[in-house]
């Protein structure tokens, strides 16, 4: 429990919040909790608690109710793996092609890739670099068998120049020697930027009864885990989050449990009725949180220094995989990429003493950024009602993966017990069939933490706000 309680320390003291606040926070449980050498636990517990604790100084702030938060490591990190029924039954959530591949021979003597095969221009690109057909017809074993023809480092530069999502792995002192480990390592955990003046903003009124977000708007601009995740954190507190998809992109099946809280609308930004139509929720928005491939929104003008000069006073949420800086900053990625490519697969795998490099028992870097998230989005509203301004905070998987590493090793960690995820479900309709999913792992003293709105497929709401 100290661990968890230094972790959380450490991001209260990134987001710039208040100190006396953490006396307020109620940890239970200790690692191993999954199968892993990391401190996975603790890292999903800290990162859980300090969004929800960050919510309820949001709720101080605004009705002086100052809450207690209380958080079982167990269920908090069973929360970050994404599990999730339809109806009874699991989803494939990851395409078969997907996953770790040795070059040069089976023995990897090239080093290892992890291609990225989730959305088919992504899984399609990577099969024509490879000289294979992009008819369905490929198989796992055709993708080993053109490996041995390329060096690991050679096939990543290859993929990425060709804008797709591979990664080389490597070991922590190699990653920690590259200029793009170099430039995650000299970022802070949560990257603050004012962007111009700002009176603060008026805030709803909030009753001793309500959620402490409730009546805050969120537009919601995320597809992929961790600012889906950040976001259905807000919503457990009460926020008005408002789901904004492209109808010209594919999402991925756990956006069923991830729209929990939310409403969904699309708006397509590439035409002018579009356009129009987002800039009129936009006006009213309090947080705009995004997670588009670096430069997409600004090529749109929807970038964070356009949204303060044309929205005083909002707080804008970035994430990206890499972080602002460094030759890889405008590189794509996902969490098990940027796990493979920063060190945690071969570590994992240099821990459990056998076999091919490992990966990290669940999604970690996406939940804990996802979470984080959350906390920027309310230490960001802090600051605004406390000294004005417009503000962005830039959050990126790669430095969330090396504060995961500052909470050290675990001993026998992969000695973890089964997870029983039963005692944590909740089950409910929702727009994609009868789900069952993880209840909210944050508990606060005085008011609920739950989704009161289900999940519901993209567009099928209208793109407005809640009627107050």
């Amino acid at each position: 429990m100290a661990d968890a309680l230094a972790a959380l320390g450490t991001l209260w003291q990134a987001a710039g919040l208040e100190p006396a606040a953490l006396g307020r926070v109620q940890l239970s449980g200790a690692d191993p909790v999954l199968p892993s050498s990391f401190a996975v636990g603790a890292a999903a517990q800290a990162a859980t608690a300090a969004g929800a604790l960050a919510a309820t100084e949001i709720g101080r702030q605004r009705n002086g109710l100052a809450q207690t938060v209380a958080l079982d490591m167990h269920h908090a990190a069973l929360e970050c793996c994404t599990h999730f029924l339809i109806d009874g039954q699991a989803l494939q959530l990851w395409d078969k092609l997907a996953g770790l591949y040795p070059c040069g021979g089976d023995d990897g003597a090239a080093g290892w890739v992890r291609i990225h095969t989730n959305f088919a221009h992504h899984r399609d690109g990577a099969l024509r670099l490879l000289g294979l057909p992009t008819d369905g017809s490929a198989e796992p074993a055709h993708i080993r068998h053109a490996l041995q023809r390329w060096d690991a480092l050679a096939f990543e530069q290859a993929a990425a120049d060709a804008g797709l999502v591979v990664a080389a792995l490597r070991r922590f002192d190699e990653w920690d020697a590259h200029p793009q480990g170099q430039a995650v390592a000299a970022q802070p955990l949560l990257h603050w930027t004012r962007l111009g003046d700002a009176p603060p903003r008026p805030l709803p009124p909030l009753a001793q009864s309500a959620r402490p977000l409730q009546g805050l708007r969120v537009l919601d601009l995320t597809r992929i885990l961790a600012g889906p995740v950040g976001t259905r954190a807000l919503a457990a507190h009460g926020a008005d989050v408002l789901l904004v998809s492209s109808p010209h992109l594919p999402n991925i099946e756990a956006i069923a449990e991830t729209s929990q809280g939310k409403r969904s609308a699309h708006a397509d930004l590439r035409s002018p009725a579009g356009r129009a139509a987002f800039d009129a929720v936009l006006r009213d928005a309090h947080v705009f949180v995004q997670g588009y491939r670096p430069g997409g929104l600004q090529a749109l003008g929807y970038g964070a220094e356009a949204l303060a000069e044309r929205h005083p006073g909002l707080v804008m949420v970035s994430l990206s995989a890499y972080g602002p800086a460094g030759p890889w900053a405008g590189r794509r990625g996902f969490d098990s990429l940027v796990q493979t490519a920063s060190g945690f697969n071969h570590a994992e795998a240099q821990a459990f003493g056998s076999g091919p490099p490992r990966a990290l028992p669940m999604q970690i870097l996406d939940h804990a950024s996802g979470h984080l998230m959350a906390l920027a989005a309310c230490a960001g509203l802090w600051r605004q009602q406390t000294e004005g301004g417009s503000w962005h905070v830039q959050v990126s998987l790669a430095r969330t993966g090396l504060w995961l590493r500052s909470l050290g090793r675990v001993v026998g960690g992969f000695d973890a017990p089964k997870p029983d995820f039963a005692p944590y479900l909740h089950t409910c309709d929702s727009g994609f069939g009868r789900l069952t999913a993880l209840r909210h792992a944050a508990r606060l003293s005085h008011t609920a933490t739950d989704w009161p709105l289900p999940s519901m497929p993209p567009g099928t709401h209208a793109l407005a706000w809640a009627e107050a």
